[in-house]
């Protein structure tokens, strides 16, 4: 079988969980050299070992990506250790569960430079890097949130039609440097920091069969549902798309208004 990223050097952030972590086991089974990239180290350290025990070749760099010094340094050692770099995904996020009156200044400020910043960061030292090659590919994780609100999310919301805009410009800029950049934006997936937004909620299980019910498919996504479209663009399956957004939400920005009946085989097991 083909690997798609077969001599690949990929950089993910936020890769110690959720769709990071999804999307850097999936990277090393496609055949890429994977540099995980997260602050949480023990994590980390122990899903890179699984990827390199099953045969493939990753390492994980503790890094803070709102401290530019960091990402500097976390994009040098992958070069180091693997030769070159052709892969960027912007994975790292955090939502805050308030209106726009209770955000602390830090609160806001660790939220934009978590979500936003970093993504400035990892292209202005990648860059050099990524320049060298004849084709290179930057993936930023944004959200149906990119698109429309939700209630006390204000700080998320700027943040990710933010990510949307910005991978529109890195498209631009970069485009005569053989790089495409494009945005994933997800619906809902259960990942730790969906759980983490729920669990604000009095009934954390009802609110998410509430918000299940206005899918049109009725189901969340996985981190692994993410994952292969984030490694569609990071490849030449996806040639000739660059500077535009791929939503992937089970049909939730389908309709204004919806309410399925109660069952849709994408609840079966197939």
């Amino acid at each position: 079988m083909s690997k798609r990223l077969e001599n690949k050097v990929a950089w993910v952030s936020g890769a110690s969980s959720g769709m990071g972590e999804a999307i850097a086991r999936l990277f090393a089974q496609e055949g890429a050299a994977v540099a995980m990239i997260d602050v949480q180290r023990e994590k980390g350290e122990k899903i890179a070992a699984e990827i390199r025990a099953d045969g493939s070749k990753a390492i994980f760099i503790e890094c803070d990506v709102r401290r530019e010094e960091p990402v500097r340094a976390s994009i040098e050692r992958t070069v180091r250790e693997f030769g070159s770099l052709q892969i960027l995904v912007n994975c790292a996020g955090i939502v805050q569960v308030k209106q726009l009156h209770e955000l602390e200044v830090a609160e806001w400020d660790r939220l934009m430079d978590i979500n936003l910043k970093s993504i400035f960061l990892s292209v202005k030292h990648a860059i050099s890097q990524l320049r060298k090659n004849s084709r290179s590919y930057v993936v930023n994780i944004g959200s149906i949130g990119s698109f429309i609100s939700q209630g006390s999310t204000p700080a998320y919301i700027a943040s990710k039609g933010a990510v949307l805009m910005l991978s529109k410009s890195i498209a631009l800029d970069y485009a005569a440097d053989g790089l495409r950049c494009n945005c994933i934006c997800p619906g809902i997936t259960d990942t730790p920091m969906f759980r983490e937004h729920m669990d604000k909620a009095p009934d954390p299980e009802a609110a998410i069969a509430a918000r299940l019910k206005r899918v049109p498919m009725g189901v969340s996504l996985s981190p692994h549902d993410i994952a292969k479209s984030v490694l569609y663009f990071s490849c030449e399956d996806s040639a000739g798309i660059t500077g535009t957004s791929l939503i992937i939400d089970c049909g939730y920005l389908a309709a204004a208004e919806w309410e399925h009946s109660g069952h849709t085989k994408f609840m079966d097991p197939e």
